[in-house]
């Protein structure tokens, strides 16, 4: 089974803020179909952050019971037959946040995408936070130009994904209110259908069904596009029961 959760984002209880994910991340885990599950961490969006890998640790190993492994790639001489074998190991792949534009640069100069795609199409459970969701959608909504010269002040972009899922992701919908217009605008001139996800909120793709789970109770996901003309954005109500993929692709 091909299995996907994108998370919109949330803290795991880094020093000085709460833990808002553990529900999703719990999610996570049981769709290993282990109680100790191997969990890759993928730290590369963050330029391999030692802070950011021992958080992880601690959450997702200490806390939650996940033996955690980490696949470094930056200044690494690592093989890609080693990269594959960490994969394809693990029962649980996941993906931190960080600057999407470079850590895409750095998976396709190594042909990590590729075996990326290879793991999740024999069952590995994919997951990811931010840049660790965004990147699996057609297209998405990026912030990498706060990255360049430490900008305050910069504007949303839309950039092109890995595509395995034909839709486009919006994350951190309800924390970062400017990307509500650059959404709106984007999917101006992209076709078919935007999922637009708050914080501790994260959407679910297995095989060919979907559903929505929330770690907070207001958190919630959105369903975007423009139809002849206007602009229509939706609620997708969060479900126990997987949903058919094809109300997500579809604009009706």
């Amino acid at each position: 089974m091909k299995t996907i959760v994108a998370i919109g984002g949330g803290e795991i209880g880094r020093p000085g803020f709460s833990i808002e994910t553990k529900i999703i991340d719990k999610e996570i885990i049981k769709y290993s179909g282990k109680k100790n599950p191997k969990l890759l961490f993928i730290p590369t969006a963050s330029f391999d952050a030692s802070s950011y890998i021992e958080d992880i640790k601690r959450h997702f190993g200490k806390r939650l019971g996940c033996k955690v492994d980490v696949l470094y790639l930056i200044d690494t001489k690592i093989t890609k037959k080693e990269i594959e074998r960490k994969m394809l190991s693990s029962d649980i792949i996941y993906v931190g946040r960080g600057n999407t534009v470079e850590m895409l640069k750095v998976w396709k100069d190594m042909g990590v995408d590729k075996l990326l795609k290879k793991a999740w199409e024999k069952g590995v459970v994919i997951s990811g936070l931010s840049a660790g969701a965004v990147c699996w959608f057609k297209y998405f909504s990026s912030d990498s130009k706060k990255f360049k010269n430490r900008k305050f002040n910069f504007d949303f972009i839309k950039l092109k994904g890995l595509g395995w899922i034909p839709i486009s992701f919006c994350p951190h919908f309800d924390t970062e209110k400017k990307r509500r217009e650059h959404l709106k605008k984007m999917m101006e001139k992209t076709a078919g259908t935007a999922i637009a996800v708050d914080n501790c909120c994260a959407l679910v793709i297995r095989d060919d069904e979907y559903k929505i789970v929330l770690s907070k109770k207001n958190a919630c996901a959105h369903k975007a596009f423009w139809f002849k003309g206007k602009y229509h954005i939706s609620k997708i109500m969060n479900s126990k029961k997987f949903k058919p993929l094809n109300e997500l692709l579809t604009k009706y």
